[in-house]
């Protein structure tokens, strides 16, 4: 049975840009590399990006980073022709996988707020939002915080019963209220609780429904004027490649957004949405979901992601 590591190496971003370099490398075969050498194979290998869910200014923007290191460079032996794209192409995606590694980790932030620390968490419905919740809660829990969860989320089905069965399972606080409840509201009994108690974090679960976006965006900036988070949270899908932006930057935009979870990424995907999200929203990644088990859920390194999408 093949690990979900093994998954995302066989998944198409892969796949198309090595189809692009090794055409790349047919060109490297002069002492110094000009720009009318490499061009055309530039923009070759920038629309195989864009095939593999890659944004377009994305695809861009590696390849400027992959001309600017590989124009001018002298090649002295046969090995050096065929690994200079794909070493220039590694460091590139690294530069920008790099540049939204959080500066302080999760549990830092809660210990550096004042008690209780408030994280409130955005996306649409299906990313996995109340799922990753849960498993942030079992890792805090792990760590020896004292956590709470709040439902609100008070307009999808289902949505009150699964966050309470997940709370249950990692052993951790709920508070929640019915559905058609005013979600600021349970967020602000959510806090008042963690106060009278003692607790650490709050994480608030809200709803995702972008077909009536204003309805939605509304809610979310009641309940950040009612209870004032900390910290506001993204959560996206690797699995909705270049849509993944627009959902970040309509959060961004409305409400704020502090930092970001991406899940899914056991999945076999294209592997652009990553990319997409780290270039584009320029806000910390804090987690990666990698299974839909309870412990899934790892701190984003940008070494270890390189090495997923194979570099």
């Amino acid at each position: 049975m093949q690990s979900w590591a093994d998954l995302w190496r066989a998944g198409e971003l892969l796949e198309a840009i090595r189809r692009a370099l090794d055409r790349f490398r047919s060109v490297i075969l002069e002492t110094e590399l000009k720009p009318e050498d490499i061009h055309g194979y530039l923009e070759e290998l920038k629309y195989s990006l864009i095939e593999a869910d890659v944004a377009f200014e994305v695809a861009e923007s590696l390849c400027s980073l992959i001309e600017d290191r590989v124009i001018g460079v002298k090649i002295a032996r046969l090995s050096d022709r065929r690994s200079l794209v794909e070493s220039a192409l590694k460091t590139s995606i690294l530069d920008i996988l790099r540049s939204v590694e959080p500066e302080k980790s999760f549990e830092d932030i809660i210990r550096e707020s004042s008690k209780p620390c408030i994280a409130l968490f955005l996306g649409v419905n299906g990313v996995g939002k109340t799922l990753t919740i849960a498993k942030l809660g079992w890792r805090l829990k792990r760590s020896g915080f004292k956590v709470v969860l709040a439902c609100s989320d008070t307009f999808r089905a289902g949505a009150i019963e699964q966050l309470e069965i997940l709370s249950k399972m990692v052993g951790v606080d709920l508070v929640k209220q019915v559905y058609g409840g005013d979600p600021a509201a349970v967020a602000y009994d959510a806090v008042q609780y963690a106060k009278a108690r003692g607790l650490d974090i709050v994480l608030i679960d809200t709803a995702g429904r972008m077909q009536t976006k204003r309805n939605l965006l509304d809610e979310m900036r009641k309940i950040v004027r009612v209870v004032n988070p900390d910290v506001r949270i993204f959560v996206g899908d690797a699995l909705t490649g270049n849509d993944i932006v627009d959902q970040a930057v309509e959060f961004n935009k409305y409400v704020g957004i502090d930092g970001a979870i991406v899940t899914k990424m056991d999945a076999d995907v294209k592997g652009g949405a990553i990319l997409n999200i780290a270039y584009t929203l320029r806000k910390p990644i804090f987690f990666i979901g990698v299974g839909s088990g309870i412990d899934d859920l790892i701190e984003y390194d940008p070494v270890y992601v390189a090495s997923m999408l194979g570099f």
